[in-house]
């Protein structure tokens, strides 16, 4: 009786819970008892699951804090964890039961300080730079004057109106504006598809592409400015094959975008004044040129017209240059004929020495001699062609076997195929001449119309003529008994006998300055 009565030993009537009603109280206590808070602490391991979610680990001196943001919460952070950043997180403890672990979900990242950013900022540089991002060889020229420029930046702010109204003042442009945020999560990734969308552009479409480009933003602290930070903006702008210029922030204010792009203006205004230059300057600057290349071309025929006159007075006057050798000429012609009877008169004497020697006798002898000469070898001619004519039988005969008619015939062939080529091509290069002389003779024919008088009457001219010459003077016209004018459509008369038409007639073609 005494064991039924005694007291139980000391814990042996506590309730008994199973695990998972002790992890899930746990957690429940961590969510009611926390709620959603902001921690700080420097980023530990970062890993990437292959579901997309992200766990890392938030430290400082003495303890580690276990954070995960699950995949759709990693495109809605401003600022992705990385290991060494100093950050402050905001989310909800919770707990996990399978491993009786604790961790933060984490759906919002900003960087710890000014003095963070700027330390993740140079890091940043300094692994762009050694990428040769910010390399000036790789930045392009601006154009001079840009047709289409186009301008990403917020529609709503005086940014636009600023830069719009400093394009009107100077050099009125088409002006393409791509609205995106200039601030928060949203701007990095807006800007940079506002740079690829405006390079995606086909020149000369429906939506022309613009031939400049200019990144806009006001003036803002460090960290309304860090989406122009980001580095997919700046690969965008690097990646740009448009002209890009930043204008973010104020003069002192710098981003990455301003050491990728070709061009960086301290204002958005002074962006609006690179891009386009003062129309009234540019008109008054090409009336200088013009002013100048009129003056140069003037002075160079000046001095072009004082050379040659220079040179003309150093040459000799016509007469002079003409002077000795019309004296040769008269001194040649009064000595000609009496040099031409000379000769003749020797010639006549050597004429008369040789008919001298010329006898009917001695040319008889000479006569007999070649005839008797002849006789003497036309007696051996004929025995001598007989034996040559035998000799060259017997080797005709002897070659005679070997002689057939195919090669001849062959050879034959092949020598009548290029006489019919080369007859071919005569008659075809004949009958290219002879097209290419009726053409040029047209040509002429058509020019000989054009340049005849008939077609300066067909402009409003008329021939006017008088007792059959034309007349070119009033004292002519008033010398005449009758006047006959010739227009394009026919001819009439004016004069005592009255004002008739003239009949067609083939009348000579009047002399220049004769068409009134």
């Amino acid at each position: 009786m005494s064991d039924l009565i005694d007291d139980p030993r000391p814990g042996q009537n506590l309730p008994e819970y199973s695990v998972s009603e002790v992890s899930g109280a746990v957690k429940k206590t961590l969510e009611n008892e926390f709620g959603r808070i902001r921690v700080r602490g420097e980023v530990g391991r970062v890993f990437t699951a292959r579901s997309g979610h992200l766990y890392y680990d938030v430290k400082d001196d003495r303890s580690v804090l276990a954070c995960t943001t699950w995949k759709g919460q990693v495109s809605q952070l401003s600022v992705v964890p990385k290991e060494g950043l100093e950050v402050v997180v905001t989310g909800r403890m919770t707990a996990f039961g399978g491993q009786s672990k604790y961790n933060l979900n984490v759906d919002e990242v900003t960087v710890a300080g000014e003095g963070a950013l700027m330390a993740m900022l140079e890091k940043r540089k300094k692994a762009l730079a050694a990428e040769g991002l910010f390399d000036p060889a790789r930045k392009k020229e601006l154009p001079y004057l840009p047709d289409i420029i186009g301008v990403i930046t917020s529609p709503s702010g005086a940014v636009i109106r600023d830069i719009l109204h400093r394009l009107r003042d100077r050099f009125p442009r088409k002006v393409l504006v791509w609205p995106v945020a200039v601030q928060g999560a949203a701007c990095a990734p807006e800007v940079a598809r506002a740079i690829a969308g405006f390079n995606a552009l086909s020149p000369g479409g429906a939506l022309p592409r613009p031939d400049l480009l200019i990144v806009a933003r006001g003036g803002g602290s460090i960290e309304d400015l860090w989406g122009f930070n980001e580095e997919i903006v700046a690969r965008a702008a690097a990646a740009s094959e448009i002209p890009l210029i930043s204008a973010v922030g104020h003069e002192t204010d710098t981003t990455l975008i301003d050491f990728v792009s070709d061009q960086r203006a301290p204002t958005p205004t002074a962006a609006a004044e690179i891009a386009v230059p003062v129309r009234l300057e540019l008109l008054g600057w090409v009336g200088d040129q013009q002013a100048r290349m009129t003056r140069a071309v003037l002075q160079r025929m000046q001095t072009r017209d004082q050379r040659l006159r220079d040179l003309a007075r150093a040459l000799p006057r016509p007469d002079s240059l003409l002077s000795g050798p019309s004296q040769r000429l008269d001194l040649m012609s009064d000595r000609l004929p009496r040099a031409l009877i000379r000769s003749v008169d020797l010639r006549r004497g050597r004429l008369i020495e040789a008919s001298a020697s010329l006898r009917p006798s001695l040319l008889g002898r000479g006569l007999a001699e070649q005839r008797r000469r002849f006789d003497q070898s036309s007696g051996r001619l004929a025995p001598g062609l007989a034996r040559v004519v035998d000799t060259k039988r017997e080797a005709l005969a002897r070659r005679a076997d070997r002689l057939t008619l195919k090669p001849i015939e062959r050879d034959l062939a092949a020598k009548r195929d290029r006489l019919d080529a080369v007859a071919h091509r005569l008659s075809k290069a004949g009958q290219a001449q002879v097209r290419d002389w009726q053409s040029r003779l047209s040509a002429l024919d058509r020019l000989r119309e054009t340049l005849g008088y008939k077609e300066t009457l067909k402009r409003g001219y008329a021939v006017v003529r008088g007792d059959g010459d034309v007349v070119t003077s009033k004292a002519k016209a008033g010398k005449a008994s009758a006047l006959e004018i010739e227009f394009a459509d026919g001819r009439m008369t004016v004069g005592a006998a009255g004002t008739r038409p003239a009949p067609k007639s083939k009348a000579k073609p009047p002399e220049q300055g004769s068409l009134f």
